[in-house]
């Protein structure tokens, strides 16, 4: 057995970073192109879907994916692909709108934090570490138990229970942000604390935040559709994912797969889609920094 030249062994580690790299451009490209779709199967659900998704056919209770129905129907014998195009809407709008909610909460408790330091600063840490020692989901319960289920109350629970997570973020990445010459020669110049954090602060902490958003999106897509699977979130006939892997549980015991495997593995899809260009956006946007 001959032993590997120097040159031979930085080839050889060469391409395998080379391997590495396409393959990781590879699986963004194909998460990206996937998102697009669904996004814009959504946008457009009315005209892609091939059937209305509240149609009830009991003639066509769990039949199985054939040329009629793509997907298959669920226990009313609605089309499944038809409601996984329409519940794409209310599955990705979600999300969007409960770390809206958060980040604006967030954001501003993590910036302040950073930017006055002292006794707000602990004020504030002692508020998010009571936030974060309240278990989300049991916080969660709780708001729904006193506002009552449905997709609205479930979004404010989420968008509270997120907001010490971004805010302990913006805040770390506030604290180094500060530190930088440029606050302090905005500060010499008499420019308000309010004007640096809006006009130079936040801005200049966008990239961390967005990419770190665009993973949480998975994240909060998840916790929805959770929600919906226990009642808490969507009510029907509503075709939000959750609430559809939750329908399709009474097909699983007959053996019927298809009503609860269609919408959750639109689920994983997405959250996984969402995890690759999350973390390759995150990535990009830290390096430009």
């Amino acid at each position: 057995m001959t032993a590997q030249s120097p040159t031979g062994a930085v080839t050889m580690g060469a391409g395998i970073r080379d391997v590495r790299r396409n393959g990781g451009r590879g699986a963004l490209w194909v998460s990206s192109g996937f998102l697009v779709a669904v996004v814009l199967a959504a946008l457009f659900a009315p005209v892609v879907a091939p059937a209305d998704p509240n149609a009830i056919d009991f003639g066509n209770i769990w039949a199985p994916p054939g040329a009629d129905h793509w997907l298959g129907t669920d226990q009313m014998g609605r089309d499944l692909l038809s409601r996984v195009v329409h519940g794409a809407r209310e599955s990705l709008l979600g999300p969007l709108a409960l770390l809206v909610l958060a980040s604006v909460l967030g954001v501003a408790m993590g910036t302040l934090a950073a930017w006055r330091r002292g006794w707000v600063d602990v004020l504030l840490a002692r508020v998010t570490d009571v936030m974060y020692a309240f278990p989300g989901l049991l916080f969660v319960v709780l708001v729904i138990a006193v506002f009552g289920s449905g997709m609205t109350t479930a979004v404010v629970a989420l968008g509270l229970a997120f907001t010490p997570i971004i805010a302990k973020f913006t805040r770390s990445v506030a604290l180094a942000e500060c530190s930088k010459p440029y606050i302090d020669a905005y500060r010499v110049q008499g420019v308000s604390g309010l004007v640096i954090c809006l006009r130079y602060l936040i801005p200049n902490m966008a990239p961390a935040l967005v990419g770190y958003l665009v993973v949480l999106f998975g994240e909060g897509l998840m916790s929805l559709a959770t929600l919906s699977f226990l009642g808490f979130g969507a009510q029907p006939p509503s075709s939000e994912w959750g609430l559809m892997v939750q329908e399709g549980q009474s097909a699983l015991i007959q053996g019927v797969l298809w009503p609860a495997l269609v919408p959750g593995a639109a689920i994983a899809l997405v959250v996984v889609a969402f995890n690759i260009v999350g973390v390759r956006v995150a990535d990009r946007l830290n390096s430009r920094r």
